[in-house]
């Protein structure tokens, strides 16, 4: 099976500081795979390598059988890579739909088109009700839910998330995991950062783990967190 993102030997280094040191794996398409690992292990930096925000300075990243290290990020996004960011910023000043309009935009040349679009994937993710509201005004689980929904609008087949789960209560984890189950049954591919296990463990088949830039281990769930290495560097006993 090919896969639809290969990440093969990539690094990335600030000031001599290895940030990714020479990752490799692969996401093959309808999978739901996640990157763990503690804060400062290079998973921004992996995802902003892939997302086209940093170049690598070595290896190369490959999606739908095209390399694309070193193309822009609207190039990237135009091929298919969406994005979330771990920081939350909708355009405040705008309602929720003329949020993700901007997004839709990507995938159509017309307004009146791109206006479907941002009305059905606000619809997808329980938003549709607020979607006259200015963005400012919503609460953190609606802006976490509105940012999915700005990426998803650009028609991704690869949808990178980073954290959307942060800061969430358990109630609005499994709001957001069953909303992302759906989407992936529907056929979109999804990589995710994130630090809720919960949501982790619900969502995801295959787990990478990073620890100080370097890959310390891939597989299934129950196999990555029983892993020594990653009990010690990220998940403590408490979680045996």
């Amino acid at each position: 099976m090919t896969a639809l993102l290969t990440i093969d030997g990539i690094s990335k280094r600030f000031r001599g500081l290895a940030a990714v040191s020479r990752v490799s794996f692969e996401v093959q398409q309808g999978d739901i795979f996640a990157v763990i690992g503690p804060n400062g292990a290079g998973k921004t930096t992996l995802f902003n390598m892939i997302a086209g925000a940093l170049p690598p300075d070595e290896g190369s990243i490959t999606f739908a059988g095209q390399q694309i290290q070193g193309l822009r990020s609207d190039q990237i996004a135009r091929l298919g890579v969406g994005r979330t960011f771990q920081l939350v910023r909708p355009f405040p000043a705008l309602t929720v739909e003329d949020n993700v309009i901007i997004g839709a935009l990507m995938q159509t040349k017309t307004v009146h088109d791109a206006e479907k679009i941002a009305r059905d994937t606000l619809a997808r993710l329980d938003l549709f009700d607020k979607r006259a509201q200015i963005a400012s005004s919503l609460t953190l689980p609606d802006r976490k839910r509105l940012e999915v929904a700005r990426a998803l609008a650009t028609g991704p087949k690869l949808l990178l998330l980073d954290e959307v789960m942060a800061g969430l209560r358990p109630t609005e984890t499994d709001r957001i995991v069953a909303t992302l189950r759906d989407l992936n049954r529907g056929g979109l591919t999804i990589l995710l950062i994130e630090h809720v296990m919960r949501a982790v463990t619900a969502l995801a088949s295959r787990i990478l783990v990073l620890h100080h830039g370097a890959a310390i281990a891939e597989g299934n769930p129950e196999q990555v967190l029983r892993d020594p290495a990653v009990v010690e560097s990220y998940l403590g006993a408490e979680s045996l």
